[in-house]
Order: structure tokens, then sequence, then C-alpha cells
């Protein structure tokens, strides 16, 4: 692949999302001007001007890019999404173009790990019921107590993380401070194993899901991960198991949750991601029993732009130092 001089490049960044925080602030452009004042840089806040744009753009930065905006993008040699999950780019049309193709992965996890061990305590600890009883101005001690889910420690405890990439592992490391035991699933088998007490393949969940006391999906979208947790996984986990998905909601079955909530078979849950998002009110979820719900916030941090910056200054400057370039997607595995 023919890596262009920055003075006869140019970059696009367009995204535009109704949560403001996925939006790309003016600190990615003017980084990148100030670096390579040579090299033409477009930020665009939405779509409308896109298309013009396209036919001269080498470089383009975002999650986004259809199949007819790729046709116009003639000179096209690199898309470096914004978002981790690339299943939105995985069409054939991108795949057959030879395109080299990016993502920020690793940069979300910290935050991600933060969030999913917040959401362990919560559960553990119950601090949804007692933000209730904090809006009824109640003191519910004793009912606090008496439900089936005793306020529980987590040291000693079995976690599981499903996806043991980046994500994974800082929820790993974060894990051991409260002296659970972290046991991994990975496609492969193989993972860091510094961090976990064990790590089997994909193929072996349904082996070590009984003995788990709480189950985190960490893995990415792709086509062999959908509905990855329906009825038959929730099925042989412990009733005083809880489930927390902070991976994609395609991932879970949620009415088999919703069922297991309900039934008793499950003791809680909490989730971060939903398979409709924003989730709408008539949504079951809303009601569960023992369900947790953040609007899809884990990945997201006071210091998004920066890391979002840093990373695509690197790959910038390995793309025009002709090096080699990491967080490269592969098209295969689809992540």
């Amino acid at each position: 692949m023919t890596h262009t001089r920055h003075d006869v490049t140019k970059l696009v960044i367009c995204v535009w999302h109704p949560f403001t925080e996925w939006r790309p602030k003016p600190l990615m452009a003017e980084s990148i001007r100030n670096r390579w004042p040579e090299m033409r840089v477009v930020h665009l806040p939405d779509y409308d001007a896109l298309p013009p744009e396209l036919p001269d753009t080498d470089i383009f930065v975002g999650y986004s890019l259809r199949a007819q905006q790729l046709k116009d993008a003639k000179k096209l040699k690199w898309v470096h999404s914004t978002a981790a999950g690339v299943a939105q780019l995985m069409y054939p049309e991108l795949r057959d173009a030879g395109l080299l193709v990016t993502n920020p992965r690793g940069i979300f996890s910290v935050p991600m790990a933060e969030h999913t061990i917040g959401l362990l305590l919560a559960l553990a600890r119950n601090f949804p019921d007692s933000v209730r009883h904090q809006d009824r101005s109640r003191w519910g001690q004793q009912e606090l107590w008496d439900k089936p889910q005793h306020l529980t420690e987590l040291n000693g405890q079995v976690l599981l993380i499903v996806g043991f990439g980046s994500i994974g592992r800082e929820i790993a490391k974060r894990a051991r401070a409260f002296d659970l035991r972290v046991w991994g699933v990975t496609r492969s088998g193989n993972g860091d194993r510094t961090l976990a007490e064990k790590i089997v393949a994909a193929v072996q969940l349904p082996e070590v899901l009984p003995e788990a006391d709480y189950v985190v999906i960490a893995a990415p979208e792709t086509a062999e991960t959908k509905h990855l947790f329906g009825a038959a996984q929730i099925g042989r986990m412990k009733r005083s198991a809880r489930l927390i998905n902070v991976g994609r909601g395609s991932l879970l079955d949620e009415g088999a949750l919703v069922h297991a909530l309900k039934s008793g078979a499950l003791a809680g849950a909490a989730l971060d991601v939903t398979s409709t998002e924003p989730l709408p009110a008539e949504s079951p979820l809303w009601k569960a029993p023992n369900l947790l719900i953040t609007p899809h916030t884990s990945a997201v941090s006071d210091r998004l732009w920066q890391r979002e910056t840093a990373l695509l200054m690197d790959l910038l400057e390995r793309w025009f130092d002709g090096r080699e370039m990491i967080n490269q997607v592969d098209f295969a595995r689809g992540y």
C-alpha cells in the first residue's frame, strides 16, 4: 500500500451521534494540524457535508462509512474507526477494497474495567435498592437483608470473564485487589495467565458456567457471538450467580434474561448495553427484578478524546514513517 506524504494527504474526520460525547472534539483536528501543518484536515460536524469531501479523501476518521460513500471515495487508503466495535464496517465492499481499517481498541479498557467493578460491587451490596429506599426516605436495612440475595462479599468468589481481551484483562487486574478468583474465556483458550487462575476456550464455556459466581460478558460483537448467552447458558449458571454485560447487546438473549430474573433462576444482573439503544420505555428490561441498567456509559470518560487523539497521532506517525500499523481490524474475525 502506498503511503502518501503528509503534504499531499487529506484527512476527513466525520462522526455524528445523538450522544454528544461520541462526537470528536476539536482537540483531534487541532492536534493533527499542529503536528502536520501542510496536511489538509477537514472536521465535519455531521454527514450533510461529507459527499463532496469524499472523492479526494486519503484517510477517513469515523465509525460509519456506507458502501455508496465508499464507492465515491476514489483515493481512500485508510479508515480509522473512532468506535471499538466495527460490525457496521464489516460489509463486503469494504472488505474487498483492500483498505487498511484500524480501531481504537484498548483506549476504553480502563473506564470500562472501573465501571464493571462498580457494577460488581453494586450487585453484591445491593446499591440499587439502597438508592430506591433513599428516594422514598426509607431506612431499608431489614428489607435489604431479607431479600433472597443477601448482602454478600466479593472476596473468594469466582469471576468468569467471557472475552479476555484488553477490557477483560483490565477488569482482572482490579478484581484481584478484591481477592476475586478470576477465570477467563477466550476463543482459543490462550491468554495472560498471570492475571487469571484459569483460562479456557470458548467451547468449554458450558463446563465452567456452573462454577461462576459472577459472569462478565466483555467479548466483541461478531457473527459468532450473537446470542452467545441464551436460555441454555443462563440455565447453567447458579441461582445465586450474577450476570453482567458490558460487551454488546447482541451477545445476550434479553428475553431469556428477563425470564431467569423473574423466575428466580438468576440472582441478579447488570447491563451497560442493550440490543436496542436507546432502550425503549416499553422494554421489559426496565421492570425486570434485580436488574441494574447503566445507559452504555462504561466507556465514557472525561479523558476519552485525549486517548482517541493520542492513538490517532501515533497511528499517523507510523503511517507516514511506513512503520507497522497497530490496532488493525481483522476482517476474518470481525474485530
